[in-house]
């Protein structure tokens, strides 16, 4: 039987912000490689504690764990992680292979449970399949006080009428709005919006935060200094 429905594998993937949280270094370099083969942002953190924080404090569309590290283990950076923001998707990846993990992480709200030793080709199908289902179910737009940015026409407004934004700025502003409230450093605002994982010692970031500016009024962008940008809350 023939269809005329594009097949699966020649449909775009989505891309996305990805943090990868595992004690081994060699799967941390190796799976970051991957991602970031297939266009996506990667942070990694190589332990629990790292892990929480960077899921706590930053906006990711999928979250890959471990669960056997020392410290803060992957149980307890998954319970955690729920506990504050219970629509993050959670991706398992670890070495126990038994039910009874499969199972509890898969209640507590794990969308997905990957056992090693694992082929880099199936991890980066369930990605996109995670990245799938959220970009479906995302919303269309972010609203940070008086700001609000339109994700499907690229446009900001102020209070005033929409705006059209370049691929930058919209990028730009749009990292700082989902994480309203939360000082962004410029390392960050490089490594997801430019795909920098290093200063290059430019002041690019200052530069279109001025564009942004210009556009949505000189108080809707906050300067930390020797830190990083904020747009508040509210």
């Amino acid at each position: 039987m023939t269809s005329s429905a594009q097949p699966f594998e020649d449909q775009p993937s989505p891309t996305g912000r990805i943090l990868v949280i595992d004690d081994e270094q060699r799967i941390l370099n190796f799976v970051r490689r991957g991602l970031e083969a297939e266009g996506m942002v990667v942070d990694v953190a190589g332990d629990g504690s790292e892990g929480l924080r960077l899921a706590l404090s930053s906006a990711y569309d999928l979250v890959v764990l471990d669960l056997v590290m020392p410290g803060v283990d992957g149980h307890a950076v998954l319970r955690r992680i729920l506990e504050r923001k219970p629509s993050q998707s959670v991706l398992i990846l670890s070495a126990l292979n038994d039910t009874a993990s499969k199972v509890s992480c898969l209640e507590r709200g794990a969308e997905d449970y990957i056992s090693k030793p694992f082929s880099l080709e199936e991890l980066l199908a369930r990605v996109h399949a995670r990245l799938r289902t959220a970009a479906r179910s995302s919303p269309t737009r972010v609203v940070a006080g008086p700001l609000s940015l339109d994700l499907i026409r690229r446009q900001a407004d102020a209070g005033t009428g929409p705006i059209p934004l370049a691929d930058r700025e919209f990028l730009l502003l749009g990292e700082l709005m989902r994480n309203a409230g939360h000082t962004v450093s410029k390392e960050r605002l490089l490594s997801s919006v430019w795909g920098y994982h290093f200063d290059p010692g430019s002041n690019v970031v200052d530069v279109y935060v001025r564009r942004l500016r210009a556009k949505l009024g000189a108080q809707s962008i906050v300067t930390v200094r020797g830190v990083g940008y904020r747009i508040d809350a509210a």
